[in-house]
């Protein structure tokens, strides 16, 4: 099982960006646990971060092609806005998780509405950088009935 995790803009900034919201942990160190929980989990994990809408959207088409089961995905400020990333998202056969490391829901009002989370399987918010090991979790045990139940759609 391959799992492809997505950050998207100033995601990088993670450890120095508000980190009384994001918290002190950077980047480096997340994915550092990603690889190391996905492990555990019997999981290849591969993580990729872009400021660039392009760049998050070749990823996303480019999954299906390269053996990936599933997409973990932070989006970051494109959750709100990005059409582009929607459709890339429903374009593919692969089931998505989204993650935010924040609350997004206690926060300001644009925050609360999410383009990418209808055509996802499940949003998970938050939890801070522990939601992503959620999500490797929960991706696990769904593809896992997926396989069990026959089924081939991320529905």
């Amino acid at each position: 099982m391959k799992v492809l995790v997505l950050n998207g803009p100033n995601l990088n900034r993670l450890g120095i960006r508000e980190p009384d919201i994001y918290g002190s942990e950077t980047l480096e160190q997340l994915e550092k646990k990603l690889l190391i929980v996905g492990k555990s989990l019997e999981m290849e994990v591969v993580c990729y971060q872009s400021n660039h809408e392009g760049a998050l959207l070749d990823q996303i088409h480019d999954a299906e092609f390269n053996g990936f089961s599933g997409i973990i995905m932070n989006p970051g400020a494109f959750t709100h806005y990005s059409i582009a990333l929607r459709d890339g998202i429903s374009s593919i056969n692969l089931p998505v998780i989204e993650v935010h490391i924040s609350n997004v829901h206690s926060r300001e009002e644009f925050r609360k509405i999410s383009v990418t989370a209808p055509v996802s399987i499940g949003q998970i918010t938050g939890f801070g950088m522990y939601g992503y090991e959620m999500a490797l979790n929960a991706m696990k045990k769904y593809i896992e009935g997926r396989e069990g139940n026959g089924q081939v759609t991320k529905n």
